[in-house]
């Protein structure tokens, strides 16, 4: 039977219920390795645009609330949000997944067709990924970085 309160099956008891919610202060410390991502930040965003020679089209500008780091630097999560714009997209080592909360983007890896992502949508881009990204409509998407 799960002891957490967010896969409670239907019919257990209160006396469970209770036993999951009170948890010992030795487990209260390991809270820090959950983290919620914060859709719609408070805190100053970073503020950026693509490299000069990655530009396509358009004047793109970012914002990037970042959030967390893990394992050293190599795991990076936050919030980003571009404006309208096309740029080369070239991933390199670093894994990516995104979820997109607003927005519209055209992403046409290289070689290939062009696939559109709106809102609610998920994806990976692997390392060694090259392709373009066309913001369409202001996007912003969590992202997960891993290098």
């Amino acid at each position: 039977m799960p002891t957490s309160v967010c896969q409670m099956p239907l019919g257990s008891s209160s006396s469970t219920l209770a036993a999951a919610t009170n948890f010992s202060s030795s487990k209260r410390k390991d809270m820090s390795l959950l983290k919620a991502i914060d859709t719609n930040p408070s805190f100053t965003p970073r503020e950026s645009g693509p490299l000069p020679e990655r530009l396509m089209s358009g004047n793109p500008a970012f914002r990037t609330w970042a959030q967390d780091v893990a394992r050293g630097e190599s795991i990076h999560t936050g919030v980003w949000e571009a404006t309208p714009g096309e740029m080369r997209s070239i991933k390199g080592e670093t894994f990516e997944f995104c979820h997109i909360l607003s927005g519209i983007v055209e992403l046409t890896p290289e070689g290939g067709e062009p696939v559109i992502y709106k809102a609610g949508d998920s994806f990976v881009m692997k390392p060694g990924y090259v392709g373009v990204w066309k913001t369409i409509e202001t996007v912003r998407k969590i992202y997960v970085t891993v290098t």
